[in-house]
């Protein structure tokens, strides 16, 4: 089963952009998620277990590397077209 999810990294740190710029390069890393960044967040597409296992090992990773942060995550199972627009 496939799963979408949106990710929005908001950590406690001044220099905000590093932290997050950090966690998209990881999630660039994964050559089995499908990853689009647009300003608002980051949306990623793949296997379920895939997705959910990545974002249980790089939150980690973050929260390790970086401190506090807040991730804000929206989730449909399914697959949808992440090079979609309106």
């Amino acid at each position: 089963m496939k799963l979408t999810a949106e990710i929005s990294m908001y950590p406690f740190n001044e220099n905000y952009l590093d932290p997050i710029q950090w966690f998209i390069g990881r999630v660039d890393s994964y050559d089995n998620i499908q990853r689009v960044t647009n300003a608002m967040a980051t949306q990623v597409c793949g296997e379920y277990a895939d997705v959910m296992s990545m974002l249980a090992i790089e939150m980690q990773a973050a929260h390790q590397k970086w401190g506090k942060a807040v991730f804000v995550c929206k989730f449909i199972g399914g697959e949808l077209d992440l090079a979609h627009s309106e």
